[in-house]
């Protein structure tokens, strides 16, 4: 006699589980079909100015920096959850990849409207930071927090200067900027109470260079 098969509410996910979620998680992210559960903070500018060719074009590019970075804080995070023992930090994981997904949403709403689009490298940057995160989830708690807060706290530099950067009629971006820099510092600021410490200075470094490489390509590609 064949043994009665489990319940489906009663198996246990497996590793194939695992990666087709994972898939079908990457699919949404990169094709921009992933809904925001917040509201685009650019829906409070009513009467933005029209901006030049030229101001659109530096506007777009700076917008598909942010992207890109969001992307990568997105795979990040659910790398680094997905190989995370302790179910609180995995929380916190979770929760602050969930916010990068409004991020998302918000940024391909701005794209849209500045007549550009998303960088054509974004599948290359997912995968590496997604594989970038179970690296960085294996190292343990304190430096799994500790890799998100310094992520953040690079993510925030990178997010001020372009408040900076941007066309001073560019109302819009500028809003949605401002929103996600209070988001990534509140992601911070959790991740260093609940016990992330400072990562070695190389690492840090290395970090850095990658991050150059990103933002320097992305803005045109």
């Amino acid at each position: 006699m064949l043994p009665t098969p489990l319940p489906a509410r009663l198996r246990r996910p497996s590793l194939l589980d695992a990666v087709l979620s994972e898939a079908n998680r990457a699919l949404q992210v990169l094709s921009g079909v992933a809904p925001a559960a917040r509201r685009n903070p650019a829906e409070t500018v009513t009467d933005a100015p029209p901006l030049s060719v030229a101001d659109k074009r530096h506007a777009a590019g700076l917008m598909r920096v942010n992207h890109v970075g969001e992307i990568c804080a997105q795979a990040l995070y659910r790398g680094q959850a997905a190989v995370c023992p302790d179910p609180g930090t995995r929380a916190i994981l979770n929760e602050a990849a969930a916010e990068e997904v409004d991020h998302l949403a918000w940024l391909n709403d701005r794209l849209r409207e500045l007549d550009s689009r998303p960088s054509l490298l974004n599948p290359l940057w997912y995968a590496g930071s997604l594989a970038l995160g179970v690296v960085a989830g294996r190292a343990g708690q304190p430096y799994n927090l500790g890799f998100m807060a310094e992520t953040e706290k690079q993510v925030g530099e990178h997010l001020e200067s372009h408040l900076r950067k941007l066309p001073e009629a560019d109302t819009r971006s500028r809003r949605i900027v401002e929103q996600m820099a209070t988001d990534e510092a509140g992601h911070r600021e959790r991740a260093e109470a609940h016990g992330g410490v400072p990562l070695p200075a190389p690492v840090r470094v290395a970090m850095r260079g990658m991050s150059k490489v990103m933002t320097t390509t992305a803005y045109w590609l």
